[in-house]
């Protein structure tokens, strides 16, 4: 019996321990008081991309290539995040109908060098909107991306036409049309 008396006294040892209480941070909760705050981050897998045209005819580049890097980066949705592709896919239509202001068809000079001695080249605005009218517009809008990874990738989403025809009908694109001051409707 003495036995059994040494086990309950071991037993009482360990029920009778003083429970010390953690001291816990203190949550910061929101003004409802109910959910603490947390910063919502996009995933890519969350996303849903939709696809705009828009019509180039007379607008002026700057304002349009602003609009449309907007839209490409995705600050244009509540669901914006920095570091993931949240934006949206858009087609140029009528890209040699583009506008730019002053002088600058004759004096805006776009360089590109071979990488051998005397090798640079140089067009005017004019003579590139004759050759390639996509890249005046493509070139806007990537100056005006970050410098990164993740642009090099937004830059894929833009689609820019000669003429009023481009072949993604099969994706439904909505028709947008940017306003003068520069914000979309």
């Amino acid at each position: 019996m003495a036995t059994q008396g040494n086990d309950d006294a071991v037993t009482a040892k360990a029920d009778s321990k003083p429970t010390v209480k953690k001291s816990a941070k203190p949550k910061v909760v929101s003004a409802r008081k109910s959910h603490p705050l947390k910063t919502w981050n996009a995933k890519a897998t969350e996303i849903e991309q939709k696809w705009h045209v828009i019509d180039a005819t007379g607008k002026v580049l700057g304002r349009l290539s602003t609009e449309i890097s907007h839209i490409l980066r995705g600050k244009n949705k509540a669901t914006y995040t920095p570091h993931v592709d949240t934006g949206d896919f858009v087609v140029v239509i009528n890209a040699e109908k583009i506008e730019l202001t002053g002088n600058k068809w004759v004096e805006k000079r776009y360089y590109r060098h071979s990488e051998w001695f005397g090798g640079l080249k140089s067009m005017s605005a004019e003579q590139m909107r004759e050759a390639k009218p996509d890249f005046i517009i493509r070139e806007a809008v990537k100056g005006m991306l970050p410098k990164n990874k993740l642009a090099r990738h937004m830059i894929n989403k833009l689609k820019v036409y000669k003429g009023p025809e481009h072949p993604h009908h099969a994706q439904k694109p909505e028709a947008l049309t940017p306003r003068e001051p520069g914000i979309l409707v």
